[in-house]
């Protein structure tokens, strides 16, 4: 059979497939992203029928969809409002990047990997999925909740710290000198400074050069802009989702509204795929031999996440409920573990070390899917009301 047949059988296969599953998810009431993994993983490598043909476009596919929903979840939010929730959010910023860290370099310890391996698996532990999240709080209608900016924030600092991390990491995985190591910060830290310097004080300049009223150029325009950006920014070791996110942020007005109007279809279909591609690229036999691990890592860092996330909520005025969703959807890790485990593993660092991140950003994604929904079950509403107000049922039964 011709390659771009079996490409075609398997693309609209796959795409169907996925329909039947975000139904079923839609009426038994769920976020869709389990499935779309499960699916993954059965037509992925060691799964039921691997699909090979497809690999290549759902790769594409997939940065894509994480593209797309960094630059609509920025469309939401102005530069202003960015710029106050890193200000507010730095102390929450590094006390998550110590809770969440820590624990994959003392796991990397304890085995026996050595300090590179431990630098490798505490970004893998540190790092939330940007992804994974924001559909989430898409999915789960939290994008005007008082803790979302904070949770936002959050997202942010990890991704702007990934132009630190990945140079470094990169330098002492291959055994490269100090020098080159911070010439790699260096540039990272630049593109960084100069994206946002232009969100900032240009974004109204940016917006005049989109048609507002015109959807097919405007669509055109936007899509293109975000992509390239996102592209120079990985280029340049920054990750592309912060590019992506920080055009959301620079476009403002009846273009950012009329944009997310015409991107959000094709950010629908590229997440989905994103998922999918996820579950396709993992080797489901490869990580049995380190799921234990894997799933006493991710009930570790869940938790520490969950302590993070609560932080960064209180120190905004959030309630009680609020802090609980603000940690729990923070628990998901994804894009960048992989990236970070992939790096270390392909320099010749600890071969298990990719088994474990695979297992273990599978457990995170599984598990955050289900805890991010908890804070909306009444019976947790109520078991965290009581908690909050111990006294109250007593006064009430004293009441004549």
């Amino acid at each position: 059979m011709h390659e771009t047949t079996l490409l075609l059988i398997e693309v609209g296969a796959l795409l169907l497939a996925m329909s039947l599953l975000g139904r079923l998810a839609i009426r038994i009431g769920l976020s869709p992203i389990p499935f779309y993994l499960l699916l993954g993983l059965a037509f992925g490598n060691g799964g039921l029928l691997p699909f090979d043909a497809s690999e290549e476009f759902f790769a594409t596919g997939a940065e894509i969809g994480v593209i797309l929903l960094l630059a609509l979840l920025g469309l939401e939010y102005t530069a202003e409002e960015l710029v106050i929730g890193l200000r507010s959010s730095r102390r929450a910023g590094i006390v998550d990047a110590l809770l969440n860290a820590l624990p994959g370099a003392a796991f990397a310890l304890l085995l026996g990997w050595g300090p590179i391996a431990a630098v490798a698996l505490a970004g893998v532990t540190w790092i939330s999925s940007s992804g994974v999240i924001a559909k989430l709080l898409r999915d789960l209608g939290r994008l005007s909740n008082r803790e979302t900016p904070g949770v936002l924030a959050i997202l942010v600092m990890e991704d702007l710290a990934m132009a630190f991390y990945l140079p470094v990491l990169s330098a002492l995985v291959v055994g490269a000198s100090l020098l080159q190591g911070a010439i790699g910060v260096a540039i990272a830290v630049t593109i960084v400074i100069v994206i946002l310097f232009l969100a900032l004080r240009h974004g109204h300049v940016i917006s005049r050069f989109f048609p507002a009223e015109h959807a097919e150029p405007l669509l055109l325009g936007v899509l293109g802009l975000v992509m390239l950006v996102a592209g120079l920014a990985a280029e340049v070791s920054v990750s592309a989702a912060v590019g992506a996110f920080l055009v959301g942020i620079a476009l403002s007005g009846r273009v950012a509204a009329n944009a997310s109007a015409v991107l959000t279809p094709l950010r629908d279909l590229f997440a989905a795929i994103f998922f999918v591609f996820f579950g396709l690229a993992t080797d489901s036999s490869a990580i049995l031999s380190m799921l234990l691990p894997a799933a006493a890592l991710a009930a570790l860092t869940i938790l520490t996440k969950l302590v993070s996330g609560a932080y960064a909520a209180r120190r905004a005025g959030v309630g009680t409920l609020g802090q609980w969703r603000a940690g729990l959807v923070l628990a998901p890790r994804g894009e960048f573990s992989i990236v970070i485990a992939g790096l270390a593993v392909g320099s010749g660092i600890e071969p298990a070390l990719a088994p474990l991140a695979t297992g273990y950003v599978l457990i995170t994604i599984l598990a955050g899917t289900f805890l991010a929904r908890l804070p909306d079950a009444e019976w947790f509403r109520a078991a965290v009301r009581r908690r909050s107000n111990p006294g109250r049922k007593g006064l009430s039964a004293a009441k004549p």
